[in-house]
């Protein structure tokens, strides 16, 4: 068995994933995850997936004494990968004070914590949102961090500073940023997926439920951008693909590989693909018509944006691998089998 590692968020939709991943690779991992967001039965799907039961604690990281006890109920901890934080854009324009106290005070009490508890290092859970709209496609590690757009992305900016700001000021952690492009998909086993609480804020999912019949219809929002078709372009990444990232990341901290105690790599495919274009690969890979309007643009969303992966692919020996149409059908599946669940 590898090094033991706290998992923050671990029951979501990229933690469980990741969760799973970690423990092919003989990582023994702890799940901390408050359930606002997801259902406690992930962890028995997990189990099924990769043989292996992670510990669980349901638990908040805003609540600094229940953490420091975490961490001494599971000595040895020696790396985290922190994806605790609420996470939808329209919900922070109207809840900023919610975002920013979950978001920023759950890695402040992370990074807090480490030193006392000896944990050496730290895989911050960041966005491509810090772009903004880059001046330049496809967009590499080294562009400017624009204004953001909500304060969902000021908070994944300002988080990466905290980071930044608390290894220079000699704390002995090393950090590793990953900032992802748009993951969609489902584990090829359909046992663990998205599952969005409510109406969904992620395009796939909505396509999913649209496809299913569980929503009337499917909004693309503006098809007047300066695009090909007209309507926005995404870099999708395969959520398994993303995982493993993280993996190679956790082995590149803990073995020493790091050229520098913070570092940051895009993960993404390096594929722009457009709403449009989406919305017909699904339909070639599943055979489903999907019945989608035209309705106007949606404030604060970027017309373009796909990654440069190239640093990431060279530096950690990372690629994304899978194809799109794959990919869609894995979503398509999970929503199958969560309808033969009952759920939705």
């Amino acid at each position: 068995m590898k090094e033991r590692i706290l998992v923050t968020g671990g029951t979501g939709y990229i933690g469980s994933h990741t969760v799973v991943e970690l423990q092919n690779s003989g990582y023994d991992v702890v799940i901390v995850d408050n359930l606002s967001n997801s259902s406690a039965d992930v962890v028995d799907n997990i189990e099924k997936v990769s043989g292996v039961r992670p510990a669980f604690e349901k638990l908040d990281c805003l609540d600094f004494e229940g953490m420091d006890k975490l961490f001494t109920k599971y000595p040895g901890i020696k790396g985290i990968i922190h994806f605790a934080a609420s996470k939808a854009v329209g919900e922070s324009v109207q809840k900023p004070l919610l975002y920013y106290r979950n978001n920023l005070v759950s890695l402040i009490n992370l990074l807090e914590l480490m030193p006392k508890h000896g944990v050496e290092g730290i895989i911050f859970s960041s966005s491509c949102t810090v772009y903004g709209q880059p001046d330049i496609l496809p967009v590499t590690e080294e562009a400017p961090i624009k204004k953001a757009e909500s304060p969902y992305g000021n908070t994944k900016q300002i988080n990466e500073e905290i980071i930044r700001d608390t290894v220079a000021s000699g704390s002995p952690i090393n950090a590793i940023m990953l900032r992802y492009f748009n993951p969609i998909g489902a584990h090829p086993t359909a046992l663990i997926g998205e599952l969005p609480n409510g109406v969904p804020q992620n395009l796939l999912p909505y396509v999913t439920q649209t496809a299913m019949g569980i929503r009337e219809k499917l909004s693309v929002f503006g098809d007047d951008y300066d695009t090909p078709d007209g309507s926005c372009i995404r870099d999708y990444i395969y959520v398994v693909d993303l995982a493993k990232a993280h993996v190679i990341a956790m082995d590149r901290i803990l073995n020493n590989k790091q050229k520098e105690k913070v570092e940051v790599f895009n993960i993404g495919t390096g594929n722009g693909v457009s709403v449009l274009e989406l919305i017909r690969t699904f339909e070639k890979a599943t055979g489903v018509k999907l019945n989608y309007q035209i309705v106007g643009r949606r404030a604060g969303d970027i017309e373009k944006v796909w990654a440069n992966p190239d640093f990431a692919n060279k530096e950690l020996g990372w690629k994304a691998e899978a194809n799109l149409e794959d990919t869609l059908r894995s979503a398509w599946n999970w929503q199958l089998k969560l309808r033969e669940r009952g759920i939705q």
